[in-house]
Parts: structure tokens; sequence; C-alpha cells
């Protein structure tokens, strides 16, 4: 009986060990692929930084001043003026649609509906 008690225990123990090698190396695994998202996200922040500063850079005013004057001929445009500008009550807004009521339901308490 004790024999039978030892192989069980020696069997759980090899067990366990196998199982805590393989939960190891699944951690190890992980933690690998996380290492390498972080340095995605990295170089991706940097890449945002440098196309945030090429956006500055591409819209300076005096650049963009400079290609609307270059450019007038075809393009047409002309600078921005006070009085080009509107107030929110001047926007005409569109009516809201009218909704017809096709089949109406009697809520009175009469129950008879009025045409």
């Amino acid at each position: 009986m004790r024999t039978l008690l030892y192989i069980a225990t020696f069997m759980g123990v090899i067990g366990l060990a196998f199982w805590a090698y393989h939960e190891n190396y699944k951690t190890q695994a992980t933690l690998s692929k996380v290492e390498d998202l972080q340095r995605e996200i990295g170089a991706a922040r940097e890449r945002l930084a440098v196309l945030r500063a090429e956006w500055a850079y591409q819209n300076r005013p005096d650049r963009l001043r400079d290609l609307a004057e270059i450019n007038f001929e075809r393009l047409g445009l002309l600078p921005l003026r006070p009085d080009q500008f509107g107030r929110i009550d001047q926007v005409a807004y569109p009516a809201p649609p009218e909704i017809e009521i096709t089949n109406p339901v009697d809520v009175s308490s009469s129950g008879a509906l009025e045409p």
C-alpha cells in the first residue's frame, strides 16, 4: 500500500513539474510578445511625433500664404477678411420634415376617433 502511495506522489510531483515547466515557457513567450508590442508602440509614437512635426512645418502660415500667391491664377485663393464671417443667427437651417400620421390610435376614454 505504501508503494502505491509513493508512486502516486511521485507521479503527482512529475505532473506538477511538467505543468510548471509548461507554464513557465508560456509565460516567457507572452512576455516576449509584450516586449515586442511595447517596442512597436514606441516606434509608432516616434513616427506620430515626426508626422506631427512635419504637419506643423508644412502648415506654417507664411508658407501657405506664399503658395497661395504663387498659385493665384490657378486657385484664386484670397486672404480671409473679417466681413466674410457671419453670425449663427444668419445661418439658414433646413426645416424639419413633417411626419404624416397614417394610422392614428385613440387614447381618449370616449373610444371614438375624431376625423
